[in-house]
């Protein structure tokens, strides 16, 4: 008997040939990839995006705006605790659950690691305002500047006390898993304080040079989302296909304008220009430096006649943000690229890395300062 196929087998030419109805907001990214002109303002799924992103943003900085309220003290801890939150991902990034389970307290030893170079760092950067914290007790004074007399030792002791520590829980089964860890884990702490010890330094010296990078970053970051949602056409970088040329420059143009703003108005505030010597919270009072006392300038030909301002008074300090401003808008992007590559290499999306990022970037920032003086 012969079986009727004429309806039951399929052609292989046919195969994979289902017609599906095609999507309205499908329908609207094709004509735009037609015409040559792909903008993310166009695709209907980015205005819930920005709405998500616009609450965080708004949350995260009330939240910033209030520990700068508190002060000094508050903004290093904000500081300390996302490095614990961001070291503790870092470390988890390259774990074996299966490697663990043979080696007992083995993830003890990089906490023991990460808390030495901890004092070691601040131990170094703070030790002036730690002293002349408990000034008022001499028994305390005496029993601080022996600690910080001999840090150094202290600090040497630990390292190698763990150096030992993980000499002795080698194992031949994982020899190769330890020794990678070990390597990771110094890693992780080569790139966790040697940045943020300069941003706490900042911290101390006056919050104005903690303040007013870290604020460029942020109009930077804003400004080339909202250039880029809008206008965006020509990508800038294959490894964030979302970056655009139009959002760079527009960011650029709107992060330098920011920072000579800016500047002229934290400049006034002596609670962010003023360092603070102690670990206390008071309220802080001094002279202002030459870079915060405002200098006339007097416009004259530089202006139109209908112009209304033949004169200014700007802070000198001004000048300066410029070069941070032009800093912050061409090269810290390539802060959150690495971040951008880093998630992407190990296929993750890390949380607390990124807010890192953004500090490494906000202290590169601050480097350009210290070299321009």
């Amino acid at each position: 008997m012969q079986k009727d196929t004429g309806s039951g087998d399929v052609s292989p030419s046919h195969v994979g040939r289902v017609r599906h109805r095609r999507r309205p907001n499908e329908t609207a990214t094709d004509g735009n990839r037609a015409n040559g002109t792909v903008l993310l303002v166009s695709d209907q799924n980015k205005y819930k995006s920005m709405l998500i992103r616009t609450y965080s943003s708004l949350w995260m900085i009330g939240g910033f705006v209030f520990v700068v309220y508190m002060g000094h003290l508050y903004i290093w801890a904000m500081v300390v605790v996302i490095q614990i939150f961001m070291a503790t991902e870092l470390f988890n990034l390259l774990r074996r659950s299966s490697e663990e389970k043979q080696l007992p307290g083995f993830r003890l030893l990089n906490w023991h690691f990460f808390f030495t170079a901890m004092l070691f760092t601040y131990g170094r950067f703070l030790s002036r305002e730690l002293v002349n914290t408990v000034t008022s007790d001499h028994l305390l004074y005496k029993l601080v500047s022996g600690l910080i007399k001999y840090q150094m030792f202290i600090c040497y002791f630990l390292y190698i006390a763990g150096f030992v520590w993980f000499i002795l829980t080698l194992k031949k089964k994982t020899y190769n898993y330890q020794f990678k860890q070990y390597a990771w884990t110094h890693m992780i702490l080569l790139t966790v304080f040697a940045q943020s010890s300069f941003t706490v330094a900042n911290i101390f010296e006056g919050m104005f040079w903690f303040l007013l990078p870290a604020s460029l970053i942020v109009i930077n970051d804003i400004a080339a989302y909202l250039f880029g949602f809008f206008l965006g056409r020509t990508p800038l970088i294959k490894l964030s296909p979302k970056k655009t040329w139009e959002g760079f420059i527009g960011a650029s143009v709107t992060t330098i304008i920011s920072a000579f703003l800016l500047a002229n108005v934290m400049g006034h505030f002596q609670w962010l220009t003023c360092p603070r010597k102690d670990l206390s919270t008071g309220w802080l009072t001094c002279d202002p430096g030459s870079m915060f006392k405002p200098e006339h300038y007097f416009l004259g030909d530089w202006v139109p006649q209908w112009f209304p301002w033949k004169e200014v008074f700007l802070l000198p300090v001004q000048w300066h943000a410029l070069a941070l401003g032009l800093f912050a808008s061409i090269i810290a992007p390539f802060g959150g690229f690495f971040a951008s590559g880093f998630k992407r290499a190990f296929k993750i999306k890390v949380r607390t890395a990124s807010l890192f990022f953004s500090l490494y970037r906000n202290t590169e920032v601050w480097r350009l300062y210290t070299v321009s003086l």
